[in-house]
């Protein structure tokens, strides 16, 4: 078995790769790590797997857990799998029902659970899923975490636990899908006072919720905030999640954004902790233009942290351009917003995020939050009575070539010789009006190419000759 965590917890296809046996185990397997780190943070010494401390003391009470989902149908077989794990490891559980991925994070802290757990492959077609954990205060886990995880799920370090009652007894279900209005006032109590009570008021705006979690509480929110809401992707049926709409199909966004003549387009995909834009003409507006326009906003509030800004290496160009010229330093990361997040907390900086539409405002959550990003964006638009696409220029976007090679060795990318020559080879021919970045995919079985030059035709042809040399990697 090799590593099972990925760039964002364990994924794969439902009912192959990931069993309701794997989702037990896992959720035993967590709760060993997670439940002793919460624990040890309160007695002061370190915990092990059947919940008793190193001195032999038992805690004064069960660990909790807060459990989401999205709306895949393999979520409810997975759901009861992972629940089932941790009331038999002695966790209470606190079922919230299908909700976005960033209001898992959000509970985990607000309801003082030891940790969360996530049901979702955020973006990936329906027959895929995935288990995401939060450890307390709703914190993305560090690796060190996922790899104890993984010890004990593989019998390395004591493996799950075994049969027995717990000491405390076995946890207790309890569902808590009312929770969801927790993390609804929370979102709308994130806005300034000085917003009003309908800081949106007069936007109409297009929502696609790509038939995910936020399918309900995106088209609340907004409501709730003023705005005129039309909404698209609504209408979950286990299967349809991310199918032709959301942040990885625009179109239908575009010509629903047309046909009712609103002011913008959302689109989350199936978690919802992304968030992308098109305009009033039916222009994207991505997750780098969004962190630009969020940028500037907080810095003329005098609420940018150190002037910083923490993005990926997939950002584009432009951006980084757009944020030097105006006096804002960037701090670059691995692609995952957890490696985001992590230089966010180290630098205590406030805003960071990924072209992909994952954006952190860390003044108001742990992690990438598209309902947050849109009702922020959006609540900036409406103050200033611009539209977004006039906010949207503040930076100028350098043509960026994407191309995933699938089929490939992903362990050759940081081996061949061939492709380093190749990528020296292109660097040197854009210089410093381009960029490439060539690497393994964490989340699909892909090598990502990238390619950015100030000529489109450029950037496609040096991404075409790259993505042909990964494709002879052998």
């Amino acid at each position: 078995m090799g590593r099972l965590f990925g760039t964002d917890g364990v994924r794969g296809v439902a009912g192959r790769d990931l069993t309701a046996r794997l989702a037990m185990d896992l959720a035993v397997a967590g709760a060993s790590v997670l439940s002793g780190t919460a624990l040890s943070s309160t007695t002061g010494s370190s915990t092990t797997g059947s919940g008793a401390s190193e001195d032999g003391r038992v805690p004064s009470r069960r660990p909790l857990a807060v459990v989401g989902r999205d709306p895949r149908t393999s979520g409810e077989f997975l759901e009861a799998a992972v629940v089932a794990g941790l009331a038999s490891a002695g966790v209470d559980v606190l079922r919230l029902g299908v909700l976005p991925t960033p209001a898992v994070a959000y509970l985990t802290g607000a309801l003082d659970a030891d940790f969360g757990v996530m049901l979702s492959a955020s973006h990936n077609p329906a027959p895929d899923n995935g288990i995401k954990f939060f450890a307390r205060g709703g914190l993305k886990l560090p690796d060190e975490a996922e790899d104890d995880i993984e010890r004990r799920l593989k019998g390395q370090d004591g493996g799950p636990d075994g049969p027995g009652v717990p000491p405390l007894g076995f946890g207790r279900v309890t569902d808590a899908a009312a929770e969801q209005e927790r993390y609804l006032d929370h979102l709308l109590s994130s806005l300034p006072d000085s917003a009003g009570d309908k800081p949106l008021a007069g936007l109409r705006v297009v929502v696609d919720c790509a038939h995910g979690a936020a399918y309900d509480l995106a088209p609340r929110m907004l409501r709730q905030a003023g705005a005129e809401v039309i909404t698209i992707g609504v209408q979950p049926d286990g299967d349809n999640i991310n199918s032709g709409c959301g942040s990885t199909s625009l179109d239908a966004l575009k010509a629903a954004v047309a046909e009712h003549g609103a002011d913008a387009g959302i689109a989350h995909d199936g978690d919802a902790d992304r968030c992308l834009a098109v305009d009033a003409n039916g222009e994207l507006i991505d997750g780098d233009q969004i962190i630009a326009v969020l940028a500037f906003a907080l810095q003329d509030a005098g609420r940018l942290a150190d002037d910083t800004v923490v993005v990926t290496v997939m950002s584009n160009l432009g951006l980084r351009v757009a944020l030097r010229d105006a006096g804002i330093t960037v701090v670059e990361t691995p692609v995952g917003d957890r490696y985001v997040l992590a230089a966010m907390r180290e630098g205590k900086y406030a805003l960071g995020g990924e072209q992909s539409g994952h954006i952190i405002l860390l003044d108001h959550a742990t992690t990438g939050d598209g309902l947050l990003t849109a009702l922020h964006l959006l609540a900036i638009a409406a103050g200033r009575g611009q539209p977004l696409g006039e906010l949207a220029k503040v930076m100028t976007r350098y043509p960026q070539v994407l191309i995933g090679v699938p089929g490939v060795d992903k362990s050759l990318v940081g081996t061949s010789a061939a492709l380093t020559d190749a990528v020296r080879a292109a660097e040197a021919e854009l210089g410093e009006s381009g960029r490439v970045l060539v690497r393994p995919s964490g989340t699909e079985p892909l090598v990502r190419v990238m390619v950015e030059a100030a000529d489109a035709a450029q950037a496609r042809r040096v991404a075409d000759a790259l993505a042909t040399t990964v494709r002879n990697l052998a």
